[in-house]
């Protein structure tokens, strides 16, 4: 009983701390927000334990860099890192911003936005990765995607509350990773309506397909979607740009892959596609997640 209530007592101070936080920002100015979050994990994440993984991934990445470079990267990372964390409580404030991110590719998705075709959009945690979806949501295209739940109950509603304002659409909707999100995708599959997800990180049940050369337990579960669903997939590039403005690029649909290819062999290919995303500008990519295993 006494465990339970300690257990109470530390998520509902988790929850404050976190609220007051999300209050403060909301009235403040999105380029300083930005500036605040990445400058406080910059000073901050090397000296966490996460920071052995961030230099780790790096040298995964770019094996021969120098001490120097992997110093200087893996400062810049968390810098990035703590920009899209303090983003996220004014998702929705740079969602309707006129001004703050630009779409390119709109060609690509012609048949998307004008004939409700449904397609798969690939995506990366890169830059900040919460714009995606409501980014797709505000050029007239319902979605779905999946969110990774957060173990404290009152701050992951908070959280996905935030979400939820950031989006137009009342077809599109966040659900969370599990065996819920799985059937709520294919729910949404059947309504009419797209998908977007992020699919760079590790799968515990996935394949093994390497990933920068090295053996990558992968996701593969969107591949057998498409070909279920006849859906194509649209590869999503999404840059943070020097005055913290925001690019998405869409390229255009991965082509139609040939029966004798193995799921497996496709994966290469999509991975060879985010690989030079990644080496583009490693440090606006996520390295705090232990990726190569």
């Amino acid at each position: 009983m006494k465990n339970k209530i300690l257990q109470i007592t530390r998520l509902n101070l988790e929850y404050i701390c976190v609220y007051l936080i999300y209050k403060l920002v909301s009235v403040l100015p999105t380029p300083f927000v930005s500036f605040l979050g990445g400058s406080i994990f910059k000073f901050i994440g090397p000296y966490t334990k996460t920071h052995r993984i961030v230099k780790r991934n790096y040298m995964q990445i770019f094996p021969s860099a120098s001490k120097k470079q992997i110093l200087k990267q893996s400062k810049l990372n968390w810098f990035n890192t703590g920009k899209t964390f303090l983003e996220l409580f004014i998702l929705p404030k740079i969602i309707s911003a006129n001004n703050k991110i630009t779409i390119n590719g709109l060609e690509y998705i012609k048949d998307v936005q004008n004939n409700n075709e449904q397609v798969i959009f690939i995506g990366i945690h890169e830059s900040n990765w919460e714009i995606l979806l409501p980014t797709i949501d505000k050029i007239g295209i319902s979605v779905g995607g999946i969110y990774r739940h957060i173990n404290n109950p009152y701050i992951d509603k908070l959280i996905l509350k935030i979400r939820k304002k950031s989006i137009i659409s009342n077809k599109s909707f966040y659900t969370p990773k599990g065996k819920q999100s799985a059937k709520e995708i294919i729910d949404g599959i059947k309504k009419g309506l797209s998908v977007v997800l992020l699919i760079d990180q590790k799968d515990s049940a996935g394949e093994i397909v390497p990933f920068f050369n090295i053996p990558t337990k992968t996701q593969i579960g969107f591949l057998k979607l498409a070909k279920k669903y006849n859906m194509k997939i649209i590869p999503v590039h999404n840059i943070r740009n020097k005055d913290n403005n925001f690019t998405i690029q869409f390229y255009p649909p991965l082509e139609k892959f040939s029966k004798e290819l193995s799921d497996i062999d496709v994966m290469k290919k999509i991975h060879g596609i985010i690989e030079e995303w990644i080496k583009e500008c490693p440090s606006n990519y996520f390295l705090q997640h232990n990726r190569f295993r």
